[in-house]
């Protein structure tokens, strides 16, 4: 429960802290910068004319620019130019956009670059015809009845066509090739996966600039995607707090699972969590809806 709260912190402190360095930036006093959300607790510091304070509800952070109510304010945020504010506005998602990039990057460097030619069983499944066969957990394919395999695509498209006949595939386990022979009834009951070796620093980061652009692409869709009917509405409904809790219990386990297999050392679901919800929150804000960034920027086009 600790690290669900201090990872949906993280996510609305960060958000905060770019409506903060925008403001600064752009010679718009900051007021207070709070940690937490109010009533107030206590006051930490002042920096530079912001007092910086810890509030008693445990969850994320906000930020008090001068004059944000008041066009009176002659410095304050409602004087400045539209531009100025639409910048200010922008920065809270933009900095959730940052966060969930550069976590990409570590993820993409602790799982290390797919081998896509190379195929790799995950996992055997208990009372299969591959765990009767003598298959294991980390066997690399090397070939099926002779032929070479090149892809996941490959070998479950040539065990579908021998279904119910003896195959021979050959395989590669601890650096000792083998043939083991085993029958599809239809299938052979193993988990397929590719293969990984260690990623670049360029392969990191294009990489994470992709899956920045998918999970913006797949958010974004998603209402069409619903009205049309090609995604389940289960599969898209809005989750509490609660949902959360469930969401990173479930996380912790797989990698908890993960890690004692040895598999990775990185907390890679919890990771995917945290990514999902910060650039969700940053979509969610930039949407047209009056109350939030994105509401109140549409307001300011005509400006």
């Amino acid at each position: 429960l600790l690290q669900l709260i201090l990872m949906v912190g993280l996510v609305m402190f960060v958000h905060e802290f770019g409506h903060f360095i925008a403001s600064k930036s752009l010679g718009i006093p900051v007021e207070e910068f709070g940690l937490g959300l109010p009533p107030r607790l206590l006051k930490l510091f002042t920096w530079k004319g912001t007092d910086f304070t810890l509030n008693w509800i445990p969850f994320g952070a906000f930020v008090r620019p001068k004059g944000e109510n008041d066009a009176g304010e002659p410095d304050g945020m409602l004087a400045a130019p539209a531009w100025k504010r639409s910048i200010i506005l922008l920065a809270g998602a933009t900095m959730n956009f940052v966060l969930g990039i550069v976590l990409l990057f570590f993820l993409f460097n602790a799982l290390g670059k797919p081998v896509t030619n190379q195929v790799l069983i995950t996992k055997v499944t208990a009372d299969s015809p591959a765990q009767l066969a003598g298959l294991q957990k980390n066997d690399l394919v090397l070939a099926l009845n002779g032929e070479q395999i090149t892809s996941v695509e490959l070998l479950v498209e040539r065990i579908k066509t021998n279904a119910g006949a003896e195959v021979h595939l050959e395989i590669l386990r601890d650096g000792q090739s083998q043939t083991i022979a085993v029958t599809p009834n239809p299938t052979i009951g193993v988990y397929l996966g590719n293969p990984t070796e260690k990623a670049s620093i360029s392969d990191s980061i294009r990489n994470a600039f992709r899956g920045f652009a998918q999970m913006v692409e797949q958010l974004v869709t998603l209402p069409a995607k619903l009205i049309r009917g090609t995604i389940a509405p289960e599969m898209a409904r809005l989750s509490g707090f609660k949902g959360m809790y469930d969401m990173f219990s479930y996380a912790t386990e797989q990698d908890q699972e993960l890690q004692s297999s040895g598999a990775v050392s990185a907390p890679i679901m919890r990771m995917n969590l945290l990514i999902t919800l910060t650039i969700g929150l940053g979509v969610m804000n930039l949407l047209p809806i009056p109350g939030l960034d994105g509401g109140q920027i549409l307001l300011l086009l005509p400006e």
